[in-house]
């Protein structure tokens, strides 16, 4: 993929972050892995809601990949509604992008459903969904197909307690209003047209996403 020294993978992660785990990163060696949180995630948790929005992400994940890189090239990964702000990025910095890959980033309004019934929900309601997942994260992943082992029930648990549910509403509202703009898709076009793009979808998510017909016949 890299010519000369493997260029370093940036790493964004979904609604419920983060994606900063030493098993990532012992995948990746010898790349250099870079898995910041995003406004209200993690350390920024207290990011007042009505500054998280999808624009806000991408100039933060520019100060930071600055910051770490200098103007260095990376390969830059969203997952889910993350690969939203990773085409934002990447179209915005096409020059510091190496490449996109996006793990089941969200292409039309019809793959941010979740985000989209959070969106929905007042604070209270947003507060309870996310309780009850905190409560039993262990049918949050049964729901998903995925078997609760203790490791990953364990990851799970800190990945819900990394935000808070203002969070997710604030993300919630911003990826249906940025996906369902007709520009968006332009947008995507665009990118795609200016750097190599891999999609990564799971084996039995892959029939759910909803990928623009352009796309699937892209050469």
């Amino acid at each position: 993929m890299d010519d000369l020294e493997p260029l370093p993978v940036v790493l964004l992660h979904g609604l419920i972050g983060s994606l900063d785990d030493p098993a990532i990163a012992a995948a990746l060696h010898p790349r250099l892995v870079f898995s910041p949180s995003l406004l209200g995630y993690g350390a920024n948790a207290d990011t007042a809601p009505a500054t998280i929005t999808l624009a806000n992400q991408v100039e933060y994940v520019g100060q930071l990949v600055r910051t770490k890189f200098g103007d260095g090239r990376f390969h830059l990964v969203g997952n889910s509604v993350e690969g939203v702000v990773a085409a934002l990025f990447a179209n915005k910095q096409p020059e510091m992008v190496a490449s996109l890959i996006t793990a089941e980033g969200n292409f039309t309004l019809r793959d941010p459903f979740w985000s989209a019934s959070i969106a929905r929900m007042d604070q209270a309601e947003a507060e309870a969904m996310l309780d009850t997942l905190r409560i039993d994260p262990e049918g949050w992943l049964a729901q998903s197909g995925i078997s609760p082992t203790e490791e990953r029930v364990s990851a799970a648990r800190r990945r819900l307690n990394l935000q808070p549910a203002s969070t997710l509403r604030a993300m919630g509202r911003s990826i249906v209003e940025t996906t369902g703009q007709p520009s968006y898709d332009a947008l995507l076009r665009s990118v795609f047209v200016r750097m190599p793009v891999h999609l990564i979808a799971g084996e039995r998510s892959r029939d759910g996403w909803d990928v623009p017909a352009w796309l699937k016949s892209w050469p």
